[in-house]
């Protein structure tokens, strides 16, 4: 059985990490779990550790959260569908939004539920997902001002979300000076510059984040310890806050070179075979029945660091597990960390099992 084990302590030590650092600089942190796909149990470890604030970019989740019975600030991350504007306003407390008609109709639906609902404009900075375009920022805020069910929580931006745009005082700046102009026009205090992400903390680290971006939306570095910038783990952070643990179904000592005419075409996904091998050179060969309809497998890592992965169809995956091979057997487990991509998958994937490590 394939399980993904998913470790309480690790992710209380990495969320009181980065609230450490954030609240260092005078700021709040929301966490991200849009990654965990719902998952309550998952969801309950971050409450036990102390998270009040957390973001999801699925409505199905908030509502999961909500009638959970756990609180929270609920975020909703992702720019509203026009048809689910009352849910959005029931499960979530703030909205991420970009368009005049959505926050119009989000005050109409407020007004119907007796609720104000909180929004964040998001301004484009040159990641080019969501935002507002700069120059018509002040008008789109004059036309939300009024509207009575509606609170402008602040302004934010995302940052290397789609195009992997590194963050940059100069661009963080700008945001900053959007917010002075703000409040000086209109003589009311924006409380938030939402700005701060995992790709942000390690500038934040090094003190080069300006100081009133006051609030961070981080799911990455506290899931699984990620360093966007610099690559591998932060200081301080642990990375296995999620392991999947992959049965072994069969193990050979096999060629490591295919036989006969190969095509490119004929091979579904991408594969990670190791290009170094000689003809007729043989190794010991394991598989495990995690495939790409799982996850992405080329974000897997092998905790054991002699193992490298070799291919992998739509439901198996092929190691190399070298003179390992001698010692393994049917049934036994293969330990993987991995990185964002295959943590979403998996937690999106009904055929996995979670569980919570004791």
């Amino acid at each position: 059985m394939n399980r993904v084990i998913i470790s309480p302590e690790a992710l209380r030590k990495n969320y009181q990490a980065v609230k450490g650092w954030v609240e260092r600089y005078g700021s709040s942190l929301t966490v991200v779990t849009k990654a965990l796909c719902g998952h309550l149990e998952s969801i309950r470890v971050l409450k036990e550790a102390g998270v009040e604030s957390m973001g999801d970019s699925r409505l199905d989740n908030l509502k999961l959260v909500t009638e959970s019975g756990m609180e929270f600030e609920r975020w909703f991350l992702r720019p509203p569908h026009t048809k689910e504007l009352s849910e959005v306003v029931a499960y979530s407390d703030v909205s991420l939004n970009t368009e005049l008609k959505i926050v119009k109709n989000l005050n109409a639906e407020a007004e119907k539920q007796d609720k104000i609902h909180k929004v964040v404009l998001m301004v484009e900075l040159g990641d080019l997902r969501e935002g507002i375009l700069p120059g018509s920022l002040v008008r789109l805020y004059e036309d939300i001002f009024h509207l009575p069910n509606i609170e402008i929580l602040g302004i934010g931006s995302n940052l290397g979300c789609i195009s992997g745009t590194v963050p940059s005082a100069d661009q963080l700046m700008q945001l900053v000076l959007y917010r002075e102009l703000l409040e000086l026009k209109f003589d009311r205090k924006l409380p938030l510059v939402s700005a701060g992400s995992s790709a942000t903390l390690p500038f934040l680290l090094q003190g080069t984040v300006p100081s009133q971006i006051n609030h961070y939306r981080v799911g990455e570095a506290i899931l699984l310890g990620t360093d966007l910038i610099n690559g591998g783990i932060m200081r301080g952070l642990r990375d296995d806050g999620f392991l999947l643990e992959a049965e072994i179904v069969e193990i050979k000592e096999k060629s490591l070179m295919p036989s006969g005419e190969t095509l490119e075409e004929l091979v579904p996904f991408n594969s990670e075979e190791e290009s170094d091998h000689l003809p007729g050179q043989r190794g010991y060969r394991a598989l495990v029945t995690v495939g790409e309809l799982d996850t992405e497998v080329s974000s897997l890592r092998p905790v054991n660091p002699d193992y490298r992965l070799a291919g992998a169809s739509s439901d198996l995956t092929v190691l190399n597990v070298g003179e390992e091979g001698t010692t393994l057997k049917l049934g036994d487990s293969i330990w993987f960390r991995m990185g964002y991509s295959g943590l979403v998958r998996l937690m999106n994937n009904k055929y996995t099992s979670k569980v919570i490590a004791t």
